[in-house]
């Protein structure tokens, strides 16, 4: 008797999964995803959740009374107000809920935006760019896995911010804001952020980096905002109808309470989703459709120093945060000729504006604007300043710094790019804040005023740059906590004028120091402060990194 013996099935090509499923190990990958945003999502979902309950808790104490809501409508009334926050029709009944969803429906698109962007980014781009993507990919991984996985991520981060913010805000029990309301205002923050999340799988298909998927994603973010805020200003509103932010909004939360814009945002998002599984096919892991420019057949003799490098590297980040800070600082100049009409009826603005100070409203109200164009440029600079430790991580450090080039020189290159560019993009915000602020009210003096406004926090940006070196130098692996103090200075900053933060938690901010120009007079003695804080802070951290040994993931 014999036995019948068959051959073994050969193995499956590398990055090939047997029976074709492109799928396989997607649930593995979204654990994975998850256990490795373990903190990073809950702080983005908590920020956003903490921003909505304390502005919408604001509320019942800012407009208190029905006189003062009808004063805030008729301020918002105006084109350069309803381009700051949203379509006309809420002002009808502007109570606390109708109230919440046109300030804050469009704002809160574009950082659920940015959060779905970088959910994506980091899980499928970042992957291929470190090479940890093929590795994987050389198990039992399927091709479509990476990119379904970073997209189930992005749902349930976007899901759960939609059922916190639903309940979260029918528990305040405040008038006007009731659970129907709530659970579309909730789900409309998922919608807009699955759309962006889909339009980053798109990107993530087109370039080999993932700054430039990054990029070329919230760059969409921005064309959909000034989108809607030109349409919302404009008499017809159709321009708002080309942006997703404009169909949120147009669902009327709290208002008429539409369920079906959000459609519109799901078939987008349907179709954007399958584009970026169509695309992926047709690149190889690691490459990007966009074919890359041809370098230079030899390097600048700039490239060679450690500046001229890390300009090289950080060029990108700095033109657009440059042209976004610019854009943003027109856009607040636009309304300051308007300030003392919109605001005179708000109590508690005209309080925080009297405790500033200064000649007159134009003048406090650009004093509290300021603080926000420098907390956006207090983001590049945690960008650019922790640009050295993701260098580390990714293993690129290393071999630069095997060479002649020392430690000092190295992350010396990237912090005088931080320090440098976040004054360039200071001087921008000063520019366009100006430009446009002294075209709204008629008053040329306004322009190098604003500017100078601008720059006199550059210390406080070098004192942030200094406390990244610091955790970078000291302790890497916290690195991250540097975000605290752009997002401290915000609360405290700008909202804490407001809701009467006391004085002492202003003194804890870097930002807090600084001249309240141009409501208050010039004071060199805090700048130069500052300043010597922020270099001690720099020799610190570079004496840390100089002591310790390379991280390499």
């Amino acid at each position: 008797m014999t036995t019948a013996t068959t051959a073994p099935e050969a193995p499956a090509p590398v990055g090939q999964v047997a029976g074709g499923n492109a799928l396989a190990g997607t649930r593995t990958l979204i654990r994975f995803a998850l256990r490795r945003d373990r903190i990073r999502l809950p702080v983005w979902i908590l920020a956003l959740l903490l921003g909505t309950l304390m502005t919408a808790n604001s509320f019942s104490t800012l407009y208190s009374d029905p006189q003062d809501r009808a004063n805030a409508a008729r301020s918002m009334g105006s084109p350069a107000g309803l381009a700051m926050s949203g379509p006309r029709h809420y002002l009808d009944d502007y109570g606390f809920g109708s109230m919440l969803s046109h300030q804050m429906l469009g704002f809160m698109a574009v950082l659920v935006g940015l959060m779905s962007v970088l959910i994506i980014t980091r899980h499928t781009r970042a992957e291929e760019e470190t090479g940890r993507a093929e590795l994987v990919r050389s198990t039992v991984v399927g091709r479509h896995a990476h990119l379904a996985a970073a997209l189930s991520v992005a749902v349930l981060a976007n899901l759960a911010l939609a059922l916190l913010l639903a309940f979260g805000l029918a528990g305040l029990g405040m008038e006007g804001i009731d659970t129907a309301g709530s659970l579309l205002y909730g789900f409309g923050h998922a919608a807009v952020g699955l759309v962006f999340a889909a339009v980053a799988a798109v990107t993530v298909q087109l370039t080999a980096h993932t700054r430039g998927a990054s990029g070329m994603a919230l760059a969409v973010v921005g064309v959909a905002y000034v989108l809607r805020a030109a349409g919302d200003s404009g008499e017809n509103g159709t321009l708002s109808w080309l942006s997703p932010i404009g169909w949120v909004q147009r669902s009327y939360p709290y208002v008429d309470n539409r369920w079906w814009p959000l459609l519109l945002c799901l078939a987008l998002a349907v179709a954007c989703a399958a584009a970026g599984f169509a695309l992926s096919t047709r690149r190889d892991v690691g490459a990007g459709l966009r074919p890359e420019k041809l370098g230079r057949p030899t390097a600048s003799d700039a490239l060679t120093t450690p500046l001229g490098f890390a300009l090289r590297l950080h060029r990108g980040m700095l033109i657009g945060f440059g042209a976004g800070l610019f854009l943003m600082g027109a856009m607040y100049g636009s309304i300051l000729g308007d300030a003392e009409d919109m605001l005179k009826d708000i109590d508690q603005i005209q309080e925080a504006l009297d405790r500033i100070g200064g000649a007159g409203v134009a003048e406090s109200f650009a004093s509290m604007v300021m603080v926000v164009l420098t907390v956006v440029a207090a983001v590049y600079v945690v960008m650019a300043a922790l640009r050295p430790r993701s260098e580390e991580t990714a293993g690129r450090a290393e071999p630069l710094l095997a060479t002649g080039l020392s430690r000092a020189r190295w992350v010396g290159g990237h912090l005088a790019v931080a320090m440098g560019g976040g004054t360039v993009v200071l001087l921008l915000a000063g520019l366009g804040f100006g430009v446009a602020g002294a075209a709204s009210t008629g008053d040329a003096g306004l322009l190098p005023d604003l500017v100078g406004a601008a720059l006199a926090y550059a210390p406080a940006l070098w004192v942030t740059v200094g406390v990244a070196v610091v955790l970078f130098g000291w302790f890497p692996r916290a690195s991250q906590a540097a975000w605290i103090v752009p997002v401290y200075a915000f609360v405290v900053g700008y909202l804490g004028q407001i809701l009467q933060f006391p004085g002492w938690m202003n003194n804890l901010s870097p930002f807090g120091h600084v001249p309240r120009l141009p409501a208050a007079d010039m004071d060199w003695t805090p700048l130069l402060l500052l300043s010597l804080v922020a270099a001690g802070l720099v020799w610190l951290g570079l004496a840390g990194f100089r002591r310790r040994d390379l991280e390499t993931k």
